[in-house]
């Protein structure tokens, strides 16, 4: 009788030891206990310090919530008057601030002429300051008079050195209390935050111009047909890791040295940067696409241009659209930063008030570079959540 060979039972998985687990553990947090430790001393993180030496910042924090927004003025009284020198045509005046009016004799007078100026209709017994300001928009006092009990002045002023033809003859009325508006500061904010919008549109602009044919070049499920088309991807995604490598506040070093400081070299950081950051977020999302199209398309031996016109568009123009959206809210951000180096819009403004120690005017530009951000990340979410 043939015997039937035994069946062998598996063996019982091996079981950890007792305590090697909590072993290792163990060890893993010394290890993070060293690193932790070294990292608390290369940094010099004093808990003390920070605790008894709050004092010293309390003025900048106060500062820093009390923008400089309003400021009280002078109210003034203004009249002024268009002079053509050496025969050229006077220029239109602007509106005056009350009834008050001004007449010159000669009208049309030259540089280094005496001039008789005539007020009428002021508030009485009041100073009054005469300012020129030439065709470049410069201004100079160049005398200076009394209103009498009825409301009118003469004085004689000389007709400076000045460039252009058309200029102004003003007179300016300091007139009793005070009147409330808004402070240059921020009027000045206000201008450089226009500009940092509009630097960081520019340099997101000049980005997608280059970048979106850049990306074809950088897919690699269009590119991998031949060696040579292979040679052109990874030269592209070579260039692309190399400009993302290099930071917009370097970039914007270079381009202040080599156009200058302002919004243009601001500009042109951005721009690179961004060239290369969405370069590589539109060949990703090319690399990403369904893959039936093209195969059918190339399929009827539609040529490259065919394939990417009508299998590839269709698919990424709203993650395109979607990326650029977002890439100008990041510029927006980064734009702030770059004007510390020269590359203009608000961040230039806040270097200048940071240097002058001016808190509450740095302040002012704070909070407006906080409500850019803020309404622009808005409104980018609204507009991804429509397109996407």
């Amino acid at each position: 009788m043939e015997r039937t060979p035994a069946t062998r039972l598996p063996s019982a998985p091996e079981l950890p030891r007792p305590g090697l687990g909590a072993l290792r553990v163990l060890a893993w947090l010394l290890v993070l206990g060293v690193i932790y430790a070294y990292g608390w001393k290369v940094t010099q993180i004093d808990l003390v310090e920070l605790a008894t030496k709050w004092s010293l910042a309390k003025p900048l924090l106060v500062d820093l919530v009390r923008p400089d927004l309003m400021e009280r003025y002078p109210r003034l009284q203004t009249s002024e008057v268009g002079i053509g020198l050496e025969g050229t045509a006077p220029p239109p005046a602007a509106a005056p601030s009350g009834p008050g009016r001004i007449t010159i004799a000669p009208t049309t007078p030259k540089m280094g002429d005496q001039v008789t100026v005539t007020g009428q209709g002021f508030e009485a017994s009041r100073p009054v300051e005469l300012i020129w300001r030439d065709q470049a928009g410069s201004t100079a006092t160049v005398g200076r008079a009394v209103t009498d009990a009825g409301g009118g002045f003469v004085a004689r002023v000389t007709v400076p050195k000045v460039i252009g033809g058309e200029n102004h003859l003003i007179a300016q009325l300091t007139l009793e209390g005070t009147v409330l508006g808004p402070s240059n500061t921020l009027r000045l904010t206000l201008f450089r935050m226009v500009e940092t919008i509009f630097l960081a549109l520019m340099g997101t602009t000049m980005a997608v111009v280059l970048a979106v044919p850049l990306s074809f070049l950088g897919a690699k499920n269009l590119m991998s047909r031949s060696p040579l088309s292979m040679s052109v991807y990874y030269l592209i995604r070579t260039v692309f890791n190399i400009m993302r490598s290099i930071e917009p506040l370097i970039m914007a070093i270079v381009f202040a040295v080599w156009v200058g400081i302002g919004p243009f070299a601001g500009v042109l950081a951005l721009g690179v940067h961004s060239i290369a950051s969405l370069g590589k977020l539109y060949s990703e999302q090319i690399e990403s696409i369904d893959p039936g199209p093209i195969e059918a398309i190339t399929a009827t031996g539609a040529s490259m241009l065919q394939i990417v016109r009508y299998a590839v568009v269709p698919q990424i123009v709203p993650p395109f659209i979607a990326f650029t959206i977002y890439r100008w809210d990041i510029n927006i951000r980064m734009s702030t930063v770059i004007g510390f180096v020269g590359g203009g819009g608000l961040g230039f403004l806040l270097f200048q008030y940071i240097n002058l120690l001016q808190w509450r005017h740095a302040a002012t530009a704070l909070w407006a570079i906080t409500l850019v951000v803020a309404v622009m990340d808005y409104m980018s979410a609204k507009v991804r959540e429509k397109v996407v």
